[in-house]
């Protein structure tokens, strides 16, 4: 067992959208990401969503509203919402997420998710 730095693990790497596996917990991952930008719409059909902003702001798309998200607050998707996260300016985000499930919602778009 060992603590895990988040600003050590965001410092090795400078793309957007590409969480990176910091840690398990349970069966879970917990990613760490840059975003900036706007993230397709998508949903997932079997999990909730969460997130947390680590540095910056971020806003949460929904079908029919708009969330904003600054450092320090989570925002929690509930499974099967249609969603899309977007940032003007870079934010970093702690993502936690069940093994295995895709970013987009979809195998065939989803990137693959480093251990670092």
């Amino acid at each position: 067992m060992k603590t895990v730095n988040l600003a050590e693990k965001l410092a090795q790497f400078t793309n957007h959208w590409d969480p990176h596996v910091v840690a398990d917990y349970n069966d879970n991952e917990v990613m760490v990401v840059r975003f900036q930008g706007e993230f397709p719409f998508h949903l997932h059909e079997d999990t909730d969503d969460f997130f947390l902003v680590l540095e910056g702001e971020m806003a949460m798309d929904l079908e029919d509203s708009t969330h904003p998200v600054k450092a320090g607050e989570l925002f929690v998707v509930p499974r099967g919402v249609t969603h899309r996260p977007r940032a003007a300016k870079e934010c970093k985000v702690l993502l936690i997420e069940p093994k295995g499930v895709p970013n987009t919602g979809d195998p065939a778009t989803a990137t693959s998710k480093p251990r670092i």
